[in-house]
């Protein structure tokens, strides 16, 4: 190994020393396991993060009551509706800046990692939450386990930007979305005027 391919690997470790840190956190998550429930203040107040964070300040939370209400609203998702756009104009914003900190190689390695760490259990906790509400549907099951992957991307995306000292991560509506997950929740998504949160 020359000098400079080490420099490379030095350059790259914080930020992977960061996302595999941030993935063992994963195991601790209770995917799905408030699905339909009263809404807490906690996890009102982080919808509200969100929304605020995402530039709808003025949606309404939208308790989803049972899985057919969830699966309608999953499926009826407009995917270039200003919510949409506005998530992704933040996740390319996001990916540049953890760019400037990492390589594309190393970027991709560490959101291999968070993929793998959350797949399994969200998948196990999605068959038995699914079990619960008797669901059958294998598409909006992989639509909510995809959901849950996304949101820990995001969320990783918006750690790795935190290296710039004026960009602070928690407050940021990917890690409010990784957040509502840690509360037992799907953030389904934003239609119109609503926030669809099962």
């Amino acid at each position: 190994m020359d000098e400079s391919e080490l420099e490379e690997l030095e350059r790259e470790l914080p930020g992977l020393t960061l996302l595999s840190r941030f993935a063992r956190g994963l195991d601790r998550v209770p995917w799905f396991a408030n699905l339909g429930e009263p809404l807490t203040p906690g996890a009102k107040a982080v919808a509200e993060k969100y929304l605020d964070g995402l530039g709808f300040p003025d949606a309404d939370i939208a308790i989803l009551v049972d899985w057919e209400d969830a699966a309608a609203a999953s499926e009826s998702l407009d995917w270039h509706s200003p919510a949409w756009e506005a998530e992704e104009l933040q996740r390319a914003d996001l990916t540049a800046r953890a760019l400037e900190t990492m390589s594309e190689e190393a970027l991709r390695i560490g959101m291999t990692l968070i993929a793998e760490k959350i797949s399994e259990p969200a998948k196990e906790a999605m068959e038995q939450a699914s079990f619960i509400w008797d669901v059958e549907d294998e598409a909006s099951k992989t639509l909510a386990v995809g959901a849950a992957v996304q949101a820990a991307h995001g969320a990783a995306l918006a750690l790795i930007a935190a290296g710039d000292v004026e960009f602070d991560a928690d407050a940021h509506a990917f890690a409010a979305k990784l957040q509502l997950f840690e509360f037992g929740r799907w953030p389904v998504g934003v239609t119109g005027a609503s926030f669809n949160l099962f």
